[in-house]
């Protein structure tokens, strides 16, 4: 018994992770209210899943302020283009889906934005992801991003799955949202890494693995 509360035992390690996810959840919220913000929010809302949740390097005050500070405006730009593009998606799909409950002949076209809605959340999600992960302009990001979706579309599949479950249990229980944002970026840090890492340079590589083994991190 005294192993299983052990500080070191699985059992409390996942405790700690859950806790984790919830406090990087309420972070990611708060630093999202001003919505311009969003992007930068959600740029750290990875670095800190990553870093210190999955990789257990450093602080995760410190990893997502350090990012949140440090790609703001980048991640800023990224971010307004995204929820812009979103927006409009959104009320296409409301649209659609009007015309096609009403039996019209275009009504088909709500599949179309449906498909395209989710395509851009998952756009949305990669360069996020890329933005915390590397640096590069507003242009390189949004390109790396789609290109990246191309070329890898089954772990593209499976960060959208992942964030479509996430959503759907959110909207049935709202205050999840409060602990869900982390726990779904933790886990597409699994697709996503092995993506960034299929097409790392080996000197890249070899930087990567370097700042993963470094316990002095606590950007």
């Amino acid at each position: 018994m005294h192993q299983i509360f052990s500080v070191d035992s699985p059992l409390m390690s996942a405790l700690t992770r859950v806790g984790d996810c919830i406090c990087l959840s309420v972070l990611w919220v708060v630093f999202s209210l001003p919505i311009f913000t969003m992007g930068p929010a959600t740029a750290a809302l990875y670095a800190a899943a990553y870093h210190t949740i999955r990789m257990d390097e450093g602080r995760l005050w410190q990893r997502f302020w350090g990012t949140f500070r440090e790609e703001f405006k980048r991640a800023a730009l990224v971010g307004l283009i995204s929820l812009g593009l979103m927006a409009l998606l959104t009320v296409d799909v409301f649209v659609f889906r009007g015309i096609n409950l009403s039996g019209e002949p275009l009504g088909w076209l709500y599949y179309v934005a449906l498909f395209i809605w989710c395509a851009a959340l998952t756009w949305t999600i990669y360069m996020a992801a890329y933005t915390a992960r590397f640096t590069g302009s507003v242009r390189e990001t949004l390109k790396f991003g789609y290109l990246l979706i191309l070329l890898h579309p089954l772990r593209a599949l499976t960060v959208l799955l992942i964030a479509l479950g996430g959503l759907a249990v959110i909207l049935m229980v709202p205050f999840l949202l409060l602990a869900l944002p982390g726990a779904g970026m933790l886990l597409c840090t699994f697709p996503l890494e092995k993506v960034f890492q299929a097409h790392l340079r080996p000197e890249d590589r070899i930087q990567v693995i370097t700042e993963s083994e470094d316990p002095n991190d606590d950007q």
